[in-house]
């Protein structure tokens, strides 16, 4: 067997037990269907099911499979780098556990993929996502793309295949905040997008509910945009504006001599919007010196409980 593979697979698991048999014997149809060697990483991210027992049973039945153990739930994006590190094939596909991303599409991006690009990734065309999940998600990258300053497509996430000095690009970026799409966008290359199959997901909660999303968006934002310190600065700027019109408007007022007694309604009112900015800023600020400090920390991005491996990787006839 052929200790590199030409292709790996990384998928990050989290309550995935009842999709695994059913997602790993698609995929290996269709490497069949490519004839190329192929390894499937398996990255259990602190599964509260039997995730883990299943990825073992896989693993000794399979040689091409591979399982990683997180000591605990890092998060996605943390489960893909650990993944990640562990790829050795001359091109990697990211995808998720779920089913709703079609394995049969893997040939689809690979052979795009052999036109020259070094990114491939699927463009969502009907997902079949509910309806609040469809707004939320929209609701989300709007908002990202709005504080980050740069477009993010609602219709792609992991799904697609990369070129391995791509991903090594990506694996050498050790900051402590981690969104794959943006990281991939970041390090550049020939990148193109081609619309593939999204897939219901009747049976299973999508994990990321509305506070995680923000906290997510909170985490990409100070990780890779300065807009919200630039939007407090205008914020203040537009307060001592304001006040200084004020003051000025009361110190007329004055001269004329329509102003008999002082009100204090407008000072308490102005103290109330100074203190707000205030603390608004010194939040920002907070938030920014607090990744700071933890990126600061040099901890691992995630940490390997236990691994399972096959014998290698098989050709895929």
């Amino acid at each position: 067997m052929n200790p590199n593979p030409h292709i790996s697979i990384v998928i990050p698991v989290y309550f995935g037990r009842d999709t695994l048999d059913e997602l790993t014997e698609r995929i290996c149809q269709v490497m069949k269907q490519l004839e190329k060697t192929f390894e499937i990483i398996l990255v259990d991210d602190g599964s509260p099911d039997d995730s883990w027992e299943k990825i073992e049973e896989l693993a000794q039945e399979d040689g091409f499979i591979k399982g990683i153990k997180l000591s605990r739930n890092f998060g996605q994006h943390y489960a893909i780098t650990a993944g990640l590190d562990q790829a050795k094939g001359d091109w990697v596909v990211v995808m998720d556990c779920d089913l709703q991303d079609s394995p049969e599409e893997i040939s689809w991006l690979y052979q795009k993929a052999m036109e020259g690009y070094d990114v491939v990734v699927g463009k969502r065309v009907d997902r079949k996502d509910h309806f609040w999940r469809k707004f939320g998600s929209k609701l989300f990258y709007r908002t990202l793309s709005y504080l980050t300053g740069s477009e993010q497509d609602e219709t792609i996430a992991n799904f697609g295949i990369y070129h391995h000095r791509v991903i090594q690009e990506v694996i050498g970026m050790r900051e402590s905040i981690r969104y794959f799409p943006t990281m991939i966008k970041w390090v550049g290359f020939r990148q193109i997008s081609i619309p593939v199959a999204h897939q219901s997901n009747q049976n299973r909660k999508s994990t990321y509910h509305t506070k995680k999303l923000f906290n997510l968006a909170l985490d990409i934002m100070l990780a890779y945009s300065d807009k919200p310190i630039r939007l407090t600065v205008k914020l203040g700027v537009g307060v001592a504006l304001t006040g200084f019109l004020f003051a000025l408007y009361t110190l007329i007022r004055y001269w004329q001599g329509e102003i008999i007694v002082a009100g204090y309604a407008s000072l308490i009112i102005s103290i109330w919007v100074l203190a707000g900015v205030l603390l608004i800023t010194l939040g920002v600020v907070g938030l920014y010196v607090g990744k700071t400090f933890e990126g600061v920390k040099n901890r691992p991005i995630y940490i390997i409980e236990k691994k399972t491996y096959g014998q290698g990787v098989e050709k895929g006839l």
